[in-house]
């Protein structure tokens, strides 16, 4: 245990400064989405850019992940544009999802997840099945935070769950306190959303 923990932090003295940096707007983005403020996009923009690269480089070979956070970037720009068309409201109505929204949710997951996968087979990755999960249930959670539907999340979080392990297994151990960090403050943004909705409803 010693050892493993001690190899960790040499990782870490290692790791590259633009990986630290990703990691710093990451945190940022999302502490920003917790408390549903707009500056959750631009930081955004800067961390999905940062790690599109990252990933997709062949030594890192999470591939899944770096089309995952080209898509980040896309939903980030569409989100920005989404809530901007709101101009002077102070926050945008968050809503939970219907039972529509959780058909279309599952539909994605499913379907990106077998497409990643299949894609990822063609690829030098050797976690085809993991990374293209984290990836699709990613692309669904960012797709209900785009709409600020209260359960993006969950799905985030399920992706965070997985993502762990996978960043510790590929060496991104100073990405893999980030996701950790992440799942926590999730936990908080999904119970925080929960009550905005519910004081939404109740006025």
């Amino acid at each position: 245990m010693e050892d493993f923990l001690q190899q960790i932090l040499n990782e870490i003295k290692a790791t590259q400064a633009l990986e630290w940096m990703g990691a710093l707007f990451g945190v940022i983005s999302v502490l920003f989405a917790q408390r549903n403020h707009i500056l959750l996009y631009p930081s955004g923009l800067i961390s999905t850019g940062i790690y599109a690269y990252l990933l997709s480089r062949r030594e890192a070979g999470l591939y899944a992940e770096a089309i995952l956070n080209v898509y980040y970037f896309i939903m980030t720009l569409y989100g920005w544009w989404h809530w901007s068309k709101h101009q002077g409201v102070a926050e945008v109505g968050i809503t939970i999802n219907t039972k529509k929204d959780w058909i279309i949710t599952t539909t994605i997951v499913m379907s990106l997840w077998i497409l990643f996968y299949f894609l990822l087979l063609q690829t030098p990755s050797t976690v085809p099945v993991w990374d293209s999960f984290v990836s699709a249930s990613a692309c669904a959670g960012m797709w209900l935070l785009a709409r600020r539907k209260v359960e993006n999340w969950l799905l985030l979080n399920l992706s965070n769950l997985i993502s762990i392990p996978l960043f510790a297994y590929k060496g991104f151990y100073v990405t893999m306190l980030l996701t950790v960090f992440l799942f926590i403050v999730a936990i908080f943004g999904y119970f925080h959303w929960r009550k905005l909705y519910r004081q939404r409803i109740a006025d």
